[in-house]
Order: C-alpha cells, then structure tokens, then sequence
C-alpha cells in the first residue's frame, strides 16, 4: 500500500513554464532502470545541473527559499510522450502534489497510478498561486482531497477541482489497482456465487 492521500498543507515550489514535457521532467537517458528508485535525483536533470552535475543556481529547485510537496506549474504539464518514469521522479522527489491549469492525459493518469495527486485549477488561480510564492516563498496551499478543494492559506483564494471517484478513493485509502481488488474481494466473492 502507499501513503494515504487526505489533506496537505505545504508551501510550493513555482515553475512557471509551459509546455514542460516528460523529455524535460526525467532526460530519456534515465529510462534504464525498471525500478523507481533513484528517479527523483535526476527530477528535471537538464534543468537543475550542469554537464559536470553541479546545480544550476537560477532554477527553483536548487533554491534554498522554494521548498515543499506541491510543485506549481504552467500550463500543458506532462505533455510529450507517455513515460510513466515521469511521475517517478515526481514523486521521488519529495512531491505529492502537482498544480497546473492543464495536464497532458498519459500523464494525469500515470500520476494518479502512482500516488501523485494532479490537481486542475483555473488559469487565474494558478497565477494567484505563482503571484504569492514571488512575493512570499513561505506562503503555503491546502489541498484537501476529500472536498476537492484547493486553498491559497490565509486567503479567500479557494477552488474546487474535479477526480475520477475511484482514483479519489485509491488516494485516499493508499489504494494501487490491486490493493482496491483486494479490498473488495468479498463483493468479488459474492458477484462470482451468482
């Protein structure tokens, strides 16, 4: 089972690029491994270091004052092809969340599959979110699952977004595909009997 998704605080770290692609979120070139240790450390490769692998300063994660589990980013994230790896190294970055007005399909699916929360919001609402992390990179966001609800603290700033009821639930209850099986089997038990 995995970690149980309900409720999450957390400050942001603010991406605002569109059009990220999973070429950019995990370098091709990591696609080697079958398993997903080691996937978070090489997050947005390209991006984060240089050819001899020390960090670059001027991006946002190599930033000492962006920190937390919600990665905020520009529209159209995840596009590109359909490497599951992506919300891979997503997740073994430290991220339960990601915030974005769009997600590529293949992707919000295979973050969904691996316990990484996408999360739609409107385009005015993510630029209220990338406004209030420049002016205060300790502001924080709630999400809360089970209302489906998306909150700027200490704000106003609130919007509801939409989940597939069953993968609300396999969030919720730490479910992947198997776990749910088994946690109906006796309803499976029972269809089978008739």
């Amino acid at each position: 089972m995995r970690q149980k998704f309900n409720t999450l605080r957390s400050t942001v770290v603010p991406l605002p690029i569109e059009n990220i692609d999973t070429d950019q979120i995990i370098p091709a070139r990591f696609l080697k491994a079958t398993t997903r240790e080691g996937f978070g450390e090489n997050l947005f490769r390209d991006w984060r270091f240089d050819k001899e692998g020390n960090p670059k300063e001027e991006f946002v994660m190599n930033s000492p004052q962006y920190r937390g589990q919600v990665l905020v980013a520009g529209k159209n994230f995840g596009c590109g092809s359909s490497r599951e790896h992506a919300a891979w190294a997503i997740e073994g970055a430290g991220f339960r969340a990601v915030v974005s007005s769009f997600f590529a399909d293949i992707f919000r699916n295979n973050a969904l599959n691996n316990g990484l929360l996408p999360v739609v919001v409107s385009e005015e609402m993510l630029a209220a979110i990338f406004a209030a992390a420049e002016v205060d990179p300790t502001m924080e966001v709630d999400i809360d699952l089970p209302a489906q609800t998306i909150q700027i603290v200490g704000t106003d700033l609130k919007e509801s977004f939409e989940i597939a009821p069953y993968k609300k639930q396999c969030l919720v209850n730490g479910y992947d595909d198997v776990d749910y099986l088994v946690s109906i089997r006796a309803e499976i038990e029972e269809f089978e009997k008739r």
